[in-house]
């Protein structure tokens, strides 16, 4: 296997570079790159971070790998990861739901009037998306939905509620999986709609997380959307969620949060000290180091072998759960570390007085558990290559 990029693709990578550092002269540059926000970085969820998205529509960096015949390039998708990994680098948002799993799903099972109304608009940047998957009952266990929307004239009336709606207070259109008949087993009967999120029957309330990160409830009140707002064929909403997962993995989940990390880790012991003396000094810091260190280039080669399966065509749903079990728990492991280097002066917290690094270890701390539960958490990968990848029974794979 091939771990490096051709000449082109890193033409590509010192391009978005460039743009990254003309971006990062204009006066909202602050808040558009925050590389300590952790899980929230990767959002278009204020007005200079949907302006820096309005600017990548400008240079062609929306959509690449989107078929010519849909505004896009016809690039292969690795320009779409490679573009995230420069934006995940500096905290800038990334090319997320709208551009993969809301415009890819389009292109391959919308109808012509939901590509039509769309696709221009996410190309553009114009628009933003909340994903409507979860609920009370059923969290990582999605085919256990019961929002259920019934016929209602020329349309549907939908009624529940949703949980875990990372974006819903500031997206334009929500993404929605909803049960559309209770008659079927447990991953038919479900299909996808596209509900504006102004409308009367929503209410979006706030669910504050540990690591400060911002989430929501939805409640749907006899919401109604026309038949025309459903993605792809009635019932078979399941199959088009477990495609859009597997690219959710590939492109959003970037290897430069990690390095970046290692190099704060790298940067504080060789400065820092106990009891006068050097932290870089005691065996067992270097030795931790150490081991962080090679634990990272695994989590990039688990990644490498995502982008080689993707890129030959497949779709990397079992290389997908492995870096993702292993990157996650890779970040939670690295802030734990941190914390118990920095002892009790890593408690406090980044708004405090004599803070270390800016407090960005404490939030780094209550803030990686986040990304072990989002996209399916760690025990639905492993569910994954227990039963996908070594083909143990369902028994066994628990």
């Amino acid at each position: 296997m091939n771990f490096e990029f051709s000449a082109e693709e890193n033409l590509f990578v010192d391009e978005v570079k460039a743009f990254i550092r003309e971006q990062a002269q204009l006066p909202d540059a602050a808040d558009v790159f925050a590389p300590d926000r952790d899980s929230d970085s990767m959002l278009s969820d204020t007005p200079a971070r949907r302006r820096f998205n309005l600017a990548m529509a400008d240079r062609g960096f929306l959509g690449m790998s989107w078929p010519k015949k849909y505004g896009g390039a016809d690039k292969d998708g690795i320009y779409d990861y490679l573009l995230n990994e420069e934006l995940s680098r500096v905290g800038a948002p990334l090319i997320g739901k709208g551009i993969g799993i809301v415009g890819k799903t389009l292109i391959t099972h919308g109808s012509e009037k939901l590509k039509t109304e769309f696709l221009p608009q996410i190309l553009r940047a114009e628009i933003e998306f909340a994903l409507g998957y979860s609920e009370p009952s059923c969290g990582s266990d999605l085919a256990a939905m019961k929002v259920k929307a019934e016929r209602s004239g020329e349309g549907w009336k939908i009624n529940g509620q949703k949980m875990w709606n990372t974006s819903a207070h500031f997206a334009d259109w929500y993404w929605l999986a909803v049960r559309t008949d209770s008659s079927a087993s447990k991953y038919e009967g479900i299909s996808l709609f596209i509900v504006p999120m102004n409308h009367p029957g929503i209410t979006v309330q706030a669910i504050e997380t540990l690591g400060e990160h911002r989430t929501n409830s939805v409640f749907l009140e006899d919401v109604w959307v026309h038949d025309e707002y459903r993605v792809g064929e009635l019932n078979k909403g399941w199959i088009y969620i477990c495609e859009a997962l597997d690219f959710e993995r590939f492109a959003i989940y970037t290897i430069s949060p990690l390095e970046v990390k290692l190099e704060r880790m790298w940067a504080y012991v060789r400065s820092g000290k106990r009891d006068g003396r050097a932290l870089i000094k005691f065996p067992e810091v270097r030795r931790l180091l150490a081991q962080f260190t090679a634990q990272v280039e695994m989590a990039k080669m688990f990644q490498r072998k995502v982008i080689s399966a993707a890129c030959q065509g497949g779709v990397p749903t079992v290389e997908g759960a492995m870096f993702k079990l292993y990157m996650t728990e890779l970040s939670q492991r690295m802030a734990n570390a941190m914390m118990n280097i920095l002892g009790p002066q890593g408690l406090l917290h980044k708004s405090g007085v004599d803070v270390v690094s800016d407090g960005s270890w404490e939030w780094s701390y209550r803030a990686s558990p986040l990304d072990t539960i989002g996209a399916g958490t760690s025990e639905i990968q492993r569910n994954i290559i227990a039963r996908r990848g070594l083909g143990l029974p369902a028994s066994l794979a628990r």
